[in-house]
């Protein structure tokens, strides 16, 4: 009888052990598994280039008691109160390419500027062709930049020159 009641606490010890040991199954219908999917798209970046030679050119004016110099964005030149344009004065609209992924949209933005004879700083503002646009299957579109050059009258005459900044972004 003592080696039966050993035996068995020795098969509850074992079974024991082994439950333990061995990893536990689910019964049917308490767990799924499937697999998901995944994917990922790297687009070319985009850029934008200022055509050589181009620029926003205000032309040859006087400023007499001051008023305004505007260059539509494409390219035609008008003028307000006190200024005159000289004859032979020209006006040119400033002009980007930008490049990226195929028939992509992007938007345009573009800031003010200044312009200077090294002593006098002269403020305009500026106004691309477009606020968007949508690159072509070819992956490329162009855009061009007017302004307006407001002048109070006070400034000397000279050869001035500046910048302003174009910027283009993924819609």
């Amino acid at each position: 009888m003592k080696k039966l009641i050993q035996a068995s606490a020795l098969i509850s010890a074992l079974a024991s052990a082994i439950a333990i040991a061995s990893p536990a199954f689910a019964a049917p219908g308490n767990t799924a598994s499937s697999s998901g999917a995944a994917t990922a798209a790297i687009v070319a970046p985009i850029t934008l280039t200022h055509n050589s030679g181009a620029a926003l050119g205000f032309g040859r004016f006087t400023n007499g008691n001051g008023g305004s110099v505007t260059v539509s964005p494409s390219g035609s030149g008008s003028v307000t109160g006190d200024v005159t344009f000289v004859p032979g004065s020209s006006n040119a609209a400033d002009a980007f390419t930008v490049a990226g992924d195929a028939s992509r949209s992007f938007s345009i933005a573009t800031t003010s500027g200044t312009v200077t004879d090294g002593t006098t700083t002269i403020s305009f503002s500026t106004a691309a062709s477009a606020s968007s646009d949508a690159l072509s299957t070819g992956g490329t579109s162009n855009f061009t930049v007017g302004g307006t050059l407001t002048l109070d009258g006070t400034e000397a005459a000279g050869a001035y020159a500046g910048s302003f900044t174009a910027t283009v972004t993924y819609n």
